[in-house]
């Protein structure tokens, strides 16, 4: 943490599915997490682990057979207490800017770019303004996200998949939002504009005017991805998901160089990526509506013995009963 307050503080966050025949999937469970101003947290693991499930129930935006535990604070607001009113007056655009996964399948394909940055400057400064205001400050949130002016007459099918991004970054930030959600925001682009569009979320972050948003406290990142690079690039920590669970939260720096991870499945991580072993991890995930009692990850590890029958909590901020020493322990033992 950097030691300012949190802008969103996750406690005990769980979402359950009621399918036919009564059956439950255990999405996330027991979430715990806090983003501070001036912090990007990145959300890492495996695609179907319950990240972007995470992101849905932070914005009120689950299906009708979800049932969600816990508490998600944005300030003195319980996001999973809020009625769909708060959520869709005051919370999503002006207290969540999300960035969404597939960025062209989120904008209307019969409207213009500028058209889109128009109507949400519109709607979330709750000023009014004229013709010619709009225009101008709908160029200004195009700058803001390095999405070119002369663009912004374009509808989306005639943007790459990078310009998509961009708009949609800058939709994003219209609101001057406390915390930004990016979920997967890097899918589908080449290497450049993954750098490209991680720097500007970064930049936006840090960015000093406006004096940290509409929470008087700065702006955070939580970014959802599977995309380990992007997520070194950015993050300021690393907080691992498996099989609906968070199993290690560490610093970026740490986790990415030395010492590295201490849960077995985050080491797994790194040594599947092509610049380091490009060893996959053995195995599959188990089904979310059919997890173990114990350890889910037990039988991909090959550090699992008979205590990881019994579900390990998560302590020193590792959700595992044979982790990886930590930097102070490997200290002792030199």
């Amino acid at each position: 943490m950097t030691g300012r307050a949190p802008v969103l503080s996750v406690r005990g966050l769980s979402v359950r599915f009621l399918m036919p025949g009564g059956r439950r999937v255990a999405a996330v469970t027991d979430a715990h997490f806090d983003v501070a101003a001036g912090e990007c947290l990145a959300l890492i693991g495996e695609s179907g682990c319950g990240k972007s499930v995470l992101a849905s129930a932070l914005l009120g935006l689950l299906p009708g057979n979800a049932q969600t535990a816990g508490r998600a604070l944005l300030g003195d607001l319980d996001l999973l207490a809020a009625d769909e009113r708060t959520l869709a007056r005051t919370v999503r655009g002006r207290l969540i800017g999300l960035v969404p996964q597939s960025p062209a399948a989120h904008l209307t394909p019969v409207r213009t770019i500028r058209a889109h940055l128009e109507e949400t400057v519109a709607q979330l400064t709750g000023a009014r303004r004229t013709r010619g205001a709009l225009r101008t400050a709908a160029e200004a949130a195009a700058e803001r996200a390095a999405f070119p002016v002369d663009h912004l007459d374009h509808h989306p099918h005639q943007l790459s998949g990078g310009l998509a991004q961009r708009a949609a970054t800058a939709l994003a930030l219209v609101g001057d939002a406390p915390l930004l959600l990016a979920d997967e925001p890097t899918t589908g682009l080449d290497r450049d504009l993954v750098d490209r569009t991680v720097d500007e979320l970064r930049r936006h972050v840090h960015q000093p005017e406006g004096g940290g948003a509409r929470s008087g406290g700065g702006r955070a990142l939580l970014m959802i991805t599977h995309d380990l690079a992007a997520a070194e690039r950015i993050a300021d920590r690393i907080a691992v998901m498996y099989a609906g669970r968070i199993v290690e939260l560490a610093d970026a720096a740490a986790f990415f160089g030395a010492p590295g991870p201490r849960h077995p499945y985050s080491r797994g991580l790194l040594d599947a990526l092509p610049d380091r072993a490009f060893a996959p991890v053995p195995g599959l995930p188990p089904e979310l509506g059919a997890l173990p009692d114990g350890c889910a990850f037990a039988a991909r590890c090959d550090r699992a013995t008979d205590a990881c029958a019994v579900l390990p909590p998560l302590r020193a901020h590792v959700a595992c009963h044979h982790p990886h020493a930590a930097l102070t322990e490997a200290a002792d033992r030199a």
